[in-house]
């Protein structure tokens, strides 16, 4: 059995921490909103403006010109404050948040990302991630551990263009959690293994080497 979307999330909500400020990137990291720990004070950043958004809306709370980055439909809340995609991106680029949860195309062992475009597809643009991985302090990444085709997304050297250059801290995949250090000295670390994993599932999907350090 590996993680779901939900469960995989979850174990992302545990890099939270009290009175973080924290950006997150569409795909499985919008989940986390929703799953922030009971008294835990952090604050969602949107690169579109908005600092302090609420968990994602039910069907009779929609205001579709409330959305974050993504275009998605979200809710503020008492305390959230707007201002221009320059001020946002000033926050980004300024080291003031804390967190990013962001999903990836490939993840290289020395912490290389890819996560903005496949050659010969349709771009409809970077977004903001090469600015988030550059100005972050911590970039934890959530994604599904291979392509549709089966081909490994945790690789020795990605083959798509980079995002960043040695940026990503944490993986999480369906079939476990990665540490990885950003200065390529040493090996990602497989550090969790999602229930019912077994270790030569994960050898045998991977294509980065990795150390085994279950905790």
């Amino acid at each position: 059995m590996a993680w779901t979307r939900e469960q995989m999330a979850e174990r992302a909500a545990k890099e939270l921490r009290d009175g973080y400020y924290v950006n997150l990137g569409i795909g499985i990291p919008t989940l986390v909103a929703n799953l922030i720990p009971p008294g835990m004070k952090v604050t969602l950043q949107s690169e579109n403006g908005m600092l302090g958004m609420g968990p994602f809306p039910y069907e009779d709370e929609v205001d579709p010109d409330l959305i974050n980055a993504g275009k998605q439909t979200i809710t503020d809340l008492p305390q959230t404050s707007y201002f221009s995609s320059a001020d946002s991106f000033g926050m980004i680029r300024g080291g003031h948040i804390n967190l990013s949860i962001l999903g990836a195309m490939q993840v290289a062992q020395n912490g290389d990302l890819a996560n903005w475009m496949v050659p010969g597809k349709m771009i409809k643009g970077m977004g903001g991630a090469m600015d988030l991985v550059a100005g972050v302090k911590r970039v934890v990444v959530v994604m599904e551990h291979n392509e549709k085709s089966g081909a490994p997304k945790l690789k020795r050297e990605c083959s798509l263009p980079l995002t960043g250059k040695g940026v990503v801290d944490l993986v999480i995949t369906e079939l476990g959690v990665f540490e990885v250090d950003r200065k390529g000295q040493q090996l990602p670390r497989l550090i969790e293994l999602a229930d019912g994993v077994e270790l030569a599932e994960v050898r045998s999907r991977t294509e980065a080497e990795f150390d085994v350090v279950l905790r």
